[in-house]
């Protein structure tokens, strides 16, 4: 993992080797460094990234900001605590991914104060899987230095394991978030069913990093309000309509009002149900505060806090295993390749814009959960069917004189593809979600984006791999 380590910017980071003794996460001079030089990774990664040879369980933290910080006004916060000068301290774990990278920019942007909490695992994934992004994306310490040297607003940064609790423990007491917002889990239902190591490797990481973050939250940070990203795909596609988490329910003459039905469909999808449960558990049990996002799939790359500079720029997947629908097919309009179409089409889903994921998850934190309270939200804006997005596509990509043609594959998943769907999505609407629909000129500007770096396409990366009949207990080498 050291090559993930060497991509700081030696001129605004330093790092001090010293022990994992509590006393020293004491916080450290400003644009000064902690890191415990030892394995990153805990045994969740073990045999799975490093099958060269076993490796000690030990861990380690990096703790950065980017430049020296000047003194800076009190952020003006959405809050309903009694000091509004009081900055609010927002955690976001995972914040070097998709989502976490966009929505850490946002809340810094917002006043709050920031620190992101990653492994920087999903950098590692593309080097084991021969992936890349399509848009180039800077180092993480280069990400945060280019965000202090446009705003003047840093982003605390560390570096390790949440399945390792020491060292989430330690970032806990030493960042003191007052919100923690959980994107850190393997995100992808493909690369969950690749083979036997990615299944285990998916459900310990997500299921036994979010029974960290509880405990950590139970021990350290009683009043911290979890928002913790889930997925519209624990519901399963139903016969009935998706409801907001809870159905109420009339059985045998006798009323209540019940988790709504999870039939999950790949080991990722099972690993964000069994998230919810502890979850739901904890609040119970514990008193903790959560509002769990069922998000939709989410698509776009652009939001104002990235397109402030190429450095600040986020990733974008088009592959077969990490890659989402729209994207995936703005892509392959781009280079010419036929629209993927997985089976009859008819799969139906929610879906959002990626600017309206970090707004979503501001008015999760704005207005947080009560204590003891377990709150769903499907976070998503519109339904659209995979035909009638490659439809979209077509239309969109022949006003900008792409010929776009499509295709059917045969579906590697096993799912309904034609079915009833119909979820329902108001609770954030009613908190102020200002949505951005799916417009033409998103997607003329998404597919333009597509076109300018249609050079960095691997083409062999498009058809999928990965097959849900096929998930086997031998480790399978992805070729690329």
């Amino acid at each position: 993992m050291a090559h993930l380590l060497s991509a700081s910017c030696p001129s605004v980071i330093s790092l001090n080797s010293s022990s994992s003794s509590k006393s020293s996460l004491k916080p450290f001079g400003l644009g000064q460094t902690f890191f415990n030089p030892q394995c990153l990774a805990r045994s969740s990664l073990k045999g799975l990234l490093f099958q060269e040879k076993k490796q000690r369980r030990t861990s380690s933290v990096l703790r950065a900001t980017a430049v020296p910080i000047s003194q800076q006004a009190p952020p003006e916060t959405s809050t309903n605590d009694s000091s509004p000068s009081k900055p609010k301290r927002v955690m976001v774990i995972g914040g070097d991914g998709y989502c976490g990278w966009a929505t850490a920019l946002h809340l810094s942007k917002k006043n709050y104060e920031v620190c992101i909490v990653d492994n920087l695992v999903r950098r590692l994934f593309d080097h084991q899987l021969g992936l890349e992004s399509l848009t180039p994306i800077a180092s993480i310490h280069d990400r945060i230095s280019r965000w202090k040297a446009l705003t003047g607003k840093s982003i605390e940064l560390y570096v390790g394991d949440i399945c390792d609790f020491e060292f989430l423990a330690e970032s806990f007491k030493s960042f003191e978030p007052d919100s923690v917002v959980h994107f850190g889990e393997q995100r992808s239902a493909p690369y969950s069913m690749i083979d036997r190591s990615r299944a285990v490797y998916t459900q310990h990481n997500n299921v036994i990093g979010t029974l960290n973050v509880l405990f950590a939250i139970k021990e350290f940070g009683e009043e911290c309000h979890l928002v913790k990203l889930g997925t519209m795909g624990e519901y399963g596609t139903p016969n009935i309509d998706i409801e907001e988490g809870f159905i109420t329910i009339t059985h045998n003459g006798r009323t209540d009002t019940l988790p709504y039905p999870k039939q999950a469909s790949s080991f990722y999808h099972l690993s964000k149900v069994h998230d919810s449960h502890n979850i739901a558990f904890t609040c119970k049990a514990w008193g903790i505060r959560a509002t769990d996002l069922n998000q939709g799939v989410v698509y776009g790359v652009k939001t104002d806090e990235t397109e402030m500079h190429e450095e600040l720029r986020n990733r974008l997947d088009y592959d077969a295993v990490f890659g989402t629908a729209l994207n995936r097919f703005c892509v392959q309009a781009a280079v010419g390749h036929p629209l993927t179409i997985y089976g009859k089409g008819g799969q139906t889903r929610g879906y959002l814009d990626i600017r309206d994921t970090v707004q979503c998850v501001e008015i999760a934190i704005a207005n947080p959960a009560k204590a003891g309270e377990f709150r769903v939200f499907n976070q998503f804006t519109e339904q659209f069917s995979v035909n009638e997005l490659a439809s979209l596509v077509t239309k969109a990509g022949l006003k900008l004189g792409l010929d776009v043609k499509k295709m059917t594959v045969p579906n590697p998943r096993v799912e309904a593809e034609e079915h009833y769907y119909n979820a329902k999505h108001t609770k954030l609407m009613e908190l102020g979600l200002e949505p951005h629909y799916m417009s033409e000129s998103l997607l003329d500007s998404l597919l333009n984006f597509a076109v300018q770096f249609k050079d960095r396409v691997d083409t062999k990366q498009i058809m999928p791999s990965v097959s849900w009949k096929k998930t086997g207990v031998k480790t399978k080498s992805m070729t690329s």
